[in-house]
Formats: C-alpha cells, structure tokens, sequence
C-alpha cells in the first residue's frame, strides 16, 4: 500500500481531479491556446531546470492542477471562433452530420449531430437533433449529413426541484443546443464522407440484420445487441427498470466487467503463445488489438472506450509482471483518460466504474481472508462473492445519490449471472460469426435464445422481491462525501489495526452522524411555498418541517405517477403529503399569496403588494389588477394558455412587475 501512495502518477490524478472541478465550476481560466500553451510549457521546463526536490515536487502538482484547468477549457467548443454558435446569423443554411442514434421518444426521433458548416465556413459543435416521427420517415444512419435552415433552441433545465438535469447531463457531453424539425424541413445530402463511427455503424448495422432471419423475440434480440455490440437503444422500458432494480443493470451496458471477461478468455485462449521467444509481447500486442476491434463493434461508446483503456494498460503492465501491475495500471488508465476527456470525471458511468475497481483492488483481497475455502467450487463463489460485496462498498453512497435506491438482492443477481457470463459472451461472440458466415443452426439460435430469456425471467423475478428493495433513500453530496470518508477509514483500520487508526475510524462516525443531525433539524424548521409546474394542471404547495400541503387538481391515479411530488418528497425528506384547498390566499412568510383562478376573483382587501399566482388562464384585465392591488410579482403556472402567458409577459414588462412562468423559469420557490 506505501509503494502505492509514493506511485507519481496517483498524486498527478488527484491534482488532476481539482483542476478540472475548479476550472468547470468557476470557469476562470480563459485565454487562447498560444497562451496556455506557452503557460504550462514554461511550468513544465521551470520543473526538469529546477533541482531542488521541494520545490520541483511543488511545481509539478501546480503543473498537473493547470493540466486539468486547461484540459477543461481546451475541450470547450464553445472557447473556439469556428463554433457553430459564433458564426451563425438569421436565416444562415446549416449541414450537420450524425454522430449517434439516441433512444427515440415518443413523438421524435433524436440523433446527436454535429455541426460541421455554417454557409460556408466550416464549424465545431454538437446539437441534439430531434425529428418528428412520421410513418413516412425514414430514420437517419451515423455519417448521414443533412441541410437545413435551424432554429436552435437552448436546452430546457428541470422546472421543477430534484428532478433529472437534462440540460447539465448533456452540457457535461458538450451538447449545448437543441433543434425540432420535420421530415420536409430538411434536405437529405449525397455525402460519400465516412467516419470510424459510421464504418462501426455499418458493420453494427450487418449484424443486427443477420440475427434477425433467426427469429429471436424483441427482448432477446435488445439484450443481445446490448451485451455484445454496446446498443441499448431497442430495450424496452420495462425491461431496463427490472434490471435496474435487481441490481444487475451493469450486464446490460458493455462496460469493465464485460472487457474483463473478454481479456480473461484471450488471456487463456492465447496462453501458449508464451512460450516462444517474444511470445508474450505477441500475446499483448493481439490482445490489444482484438480488445480495441470489440471497441469498435460496441460502437466506441464512451463506457466502451473507457473500459477498454483501463484493460488495455492492464494487458500490459501484466505483460511487463510488475509488482502491483493492477492498481498501477487502474492509475494509470484513469490519468490517461482525463487528460484526453477530463469531463469524463463528471459522467455517473465513470464514477460508478472507477470506484467499483477501486473498491475490488482495495477491499476485496482483505475480504477474501477473512474465510478459507478448500474446494474449487467452494473458492470461486467465495471469490465472487467477495467480488460483488468489495464492489458495492466502492459505489454505494454514490449509487444511492443518484438513484435513491439500493438492490438488496445484488448479490442473488450476481452470484447467478456472472459465471455464466463468460459462457453467454463466448456464445453470442459464436453466434454472430456464424449468423454473418450463414452457418447458423436454427436450434443453436433458438437454445442461445431461450438462456437470454431465462436470464430475463430470472432478473425480472428478482426485481419483483419487492421487501428486498430499499427505496426513496436521499442523501446529500454532503453525506454521500462523509459516507465515503467514514467507508474508507471503516476498512483501512480492518486493514492495519492499530489504536489510531480506531480513532480515525470514531471521529469518522462522529462527523457522520453530525452531518445527519443538521440536516435533518433543517429538514424540521424547514418552511417553503412552491408554485410547482405541470402542463395543463396548477400544484401549489406549502412546506412546513416534514409535511407537504398540497392543493392540485389532478385526478388520483395521475398523482400517484406524479414524479415531481416524488421527487420533491424524497429528496427533501417529506414524511406525508396532505391535499388542502388554499381557496385563493396564502399567508406566507409575512407576504400575501394571492391566487386567482378561472373565475377572475381578486377583490380582497387590507393586500400589501402581494404575489399573484395566475391559473387555468383567468379572462381578466391585468393593467387595471396591477393599478388596483399593486402587485410585488406575478406568476403564471402550467395550466395556463401560452397566448394568455405572453400577453402577460409583455404587459409586467410595461409596467416593470417582475414576471414568473414556470413553463421557462421552473417552479417558484418562496422560502
């Protein structure tokens, strides 16, 4: 483990790591490239002419924080002159090219697109395309390329409190700009350009048509594709939520535990090679080629490309058979990546993967101890066993922070599927050589077929166990960091028992049972009126401590789909919803609230310049409200006309009253 913290490039990450949240949240560092460049070149030569060893070591932790700055604004499109945005003027012509096909929704077909003209001068970004579906459309393939006059459109933020950021996840991927078009609003272009993408997309393409002529059932064939050539596109709704919720949603994205696997079974399968005269370095080089080639018919995907970089250093730091070769190689990839995509860092399936092979190396050897197998079979289940448990202590508090749930019978899924993955990979890899050779028994497809199946009836049957699934659990960023802290010493004093190192492990407990204290006595006093939005209905909301009143008019079986309450509720730690009716005042934090409904009532008197909240479009002259009762704001929800909306937009800006729609501005918070 010392030899560990003293490896170079695990302190380089860690410096890495600040730079990149520090410059991605303040955004400070912005000059050109001459000069970045010339900036961190001269760090870099004041660090290799400088001999003291202090303040060497100093200068090249300075180096590596400005290395993740300046890779953050360096892979900003928007930091650019030849970013679309820039050049684009009214009623400018526009080519974009396909990048990727997205999960259709249920009125568009979506696409990321790349912008690769403006007129005629040539640009860079991306845009998430949205074409409506139409029985005639014919849907795009990656490399297609497509003129168009476009209306861009900025991405929307969640409009109501706790819900997904759509807008944050897609800017994270550098998608800053949305378009709607239909079929005739676009011109197909004969484009003969083709990328790596689009050949992996072709070929990708020929698979799936080849498994098609043996009849496989629509979830058999979605799970195929997303097993073996990393797309999910075709999985039902349904069948996503089971998996998730039986805690094995990993087996369906092609990730580290499937390039893993596939690395275990080249390593085998390629074994003799070392017994010639450079037959290892052959054995490295082929594996990493075949390694890269699966990359590529997964559709170089991000989790694919990370996976295969984490194990293509590991192919080869097992070659060279170094000493701690697997947390030097875990280090290594993980330093590589950022460099090349530091916004990586914020992306959950990143997280998720780096601290599950954290918490194998970490944690699993000393688990393994604990308990002496002397049988075959017996050792491998206690081996994966281990495994699964040592995982899950690398991602729980963050799994928990973004899904607010915990699986509790994991380990049943786990335990179950992956000793037979290894088999179910070998099989389809087999499958689809033969499907694409014609080769193909009809009874082989229909066997690998039927184990598909079985391994979705078995997920589905375990993510019905509903008492072993641990729902609506919120924690903070806060908790989730002090849950790792308290994780990280919990096993570091199993690790080296010694009396500071309990001291550490108390202090830890004391700092998170702090933590929970506050927040929940803020959760207790906490007070807060919302105006939440929803199309065609009002939902207004008084927040008092741990209870939620709550005035809707939406019918009962919507509600309990309702997943802007639920949200809302688990995230602030609401115990119980209560249906109230306002009538048409609110007496909040000493402000009126007044509510004025369809029928336009709104003579109330001893007001002093309240809020206004407008609902289900009430027919009134708001110039002769605003003269009468003088009021401090006016808010507009979900259940009015858009025409009434931006009558009455216009009208507050004449008359400078500080106007709300929570259609564009979200929910309106009072606290």
């Amino acid at each position: 483990m010392k030899r560990l913290y003293n490896y170079i490039p695990l302190h380089f990450v860690v410096l890495l790591i600040i730079g990149i949240c520090f410059q991605f949240f303040t955004q400070f560092w912005s000059y050109s490239f001459l000069k970045t460049s010339l900036f961190l070149g001269g760090l870099a030569v004041l660090v290799f002419l400088i001999t003291n060893k202090v303040i060497r070591t100093g200068l090249a932790f300075i180096l590596f924080f400005f290395v993740g700055v300046s890779a953050v604004y360096l892979n900003d499109d928007r930091n650019y002159d030849s970013f679309y945005e820039h050049q684009l003027e009214d009623n400018a012509t526009v080519i974009l090219q396909i990048d990727k096909i997205l999960k259709p929704g249920n009125y568009y077909q979506k696409y990321e697109a790349k912008v690769i003209k403006v007129n005629a001068d040539k640009t860079i970004g991306t845009v998430l395309l949205n074409i409506q579906k139409d029985s005639f459309t014919n849907p795009l393939h990656v490399d297609d390329q497509i003129l168009l006059k476009p209306t861009l459109k900025e991405l929307i933020p969640p409009l109501n409190p706790h819900q997904f950021n759509y807008k944050s996840y897609l800017a994270k991927q550098g998608i800053h700009h949305q378009l709607f078009v239909a079929e005739n609003q676009f011109l197909r272009l004969n484009s003969k350009r083709t990328s790596l993408l689009g050949l992996s997309a072709k070929f990708r393409n020929k698979i799936q048509e080849s498994l098609k002529k043996y009849h496989f059932k629509d979830n058999e064939l979605a799970v195929i594709n997303a097993l073996l050539l990393g797309q999910r596109q075709d999985i039902s709704k349904e069948l996503i939520v089971d998996y998730q919720r039986a805690g094995a949603i990993h087996i369906l994205a092609v990730s580290g535990l499937h390039v893993g696997v596939i690395l275990w079974i080249l390593s085998f399968i390629f074994k003799p090679l070392e017994r010639i005269k450079y037959g290892l370095f052959l054995k490295t080089v082929i594996i990493v080629l075949l390694l890269w080639m699966f990359a590529f018919i997964a559709g170089l995907s991000a989790s694919v490309v990370r996976a295969v970089t984490m194990f293509t250093f590991l192919a080869i730091g097992l070659s060279l058979r170094r000493k701690n070769v697997v947390e030097f190689s875990f280090i290594s990839s993980m330093l590589f990546l950022l460099l090349i995509k530091p916004m990586f860092l914020f992306d959950v399936g990143f997280q998720l993967s780096y601290l599950a092979v954290f918490g194998i190396l970490w944690v699993q050897p000393k688990l393994y101890k604990v308990y002496n197998p002397r049988f075959f079979l017996d050792k491998k289940i206690w081996q994966l066993f281990t495994v699964s448990i040592a995982a899950q202590i690398g991602i729980l508090p963050l799994s928990i922070y973004y899904f607010q749930q915990f699986p509790g019978l994991f380990l049943a899924s786990n335990l179950v599927i992956i000793p037979f993955l290894s088999a179910i990979l070998i099989g389809g890899i087999l499958v689809i050589i033969a499907s694409l050779l014609h080769i193909l028994p009809q009874f082989l497809a229909d066997i690998y077929g039927v184990i598909i199946s079985g391994m979705n009836d078995f997920v589905s049957w375990v993510s019905h166990q509903e008492e072993f699934l641990f729902k609506e659990i919120s924690i903070s960023f806060i908790t989730m960091l002090c849950w790792y802290v308290f994780l990280f010493l919990g096993v570091y004093f199993l690790i080296e028992k010694s009396s500071k190192k309990l001291i550490y492990f108390f202090i830890s407990i004391l700092l998170l049972q702090s933590v929970y204290l506050i927040e929940s006595n803020q959760n207790k006093v906490k007070e807060e009126l919302i105006v939440f939005h929803k199309s065609r209905f009002s939902m207004i909301g008084k927040r008092v401590g741990a209870q939620l009143f709550l005035q809707h008019d939406i019918d009962s079986v919507r509600f309990k789909k309702e997943n802007s309450i639920k949200s809302y509720s688990v995230s602030e730690g609401i115990i119980q919803v209560k249906e109230t009716s306002f009538k048409n005042f609110v007496k909040f934090s000493n402000k009126d609230v007044l509510l004025i409904d369809s029928l336009g009532v709104y003579n109330i008197t001893g007001l002093k310049k309240p809020i206004v909240v407008m609902q289900y479009s009430p027919k009134i002259n708001l110039t002769r409200l605003i003269k009468t009762i003088k009021p401090s704001q006016i808010i507009a929800d979900g259940s009015n006309y858009k025409s009434y909306v931006i009558r009455w937009e216009k009208l507050c800006l004449k008359h400078q009253i500080p106007f709300h729609y929570t259609g564009q501005k979200g929910a309106f918070i009072i606290d």
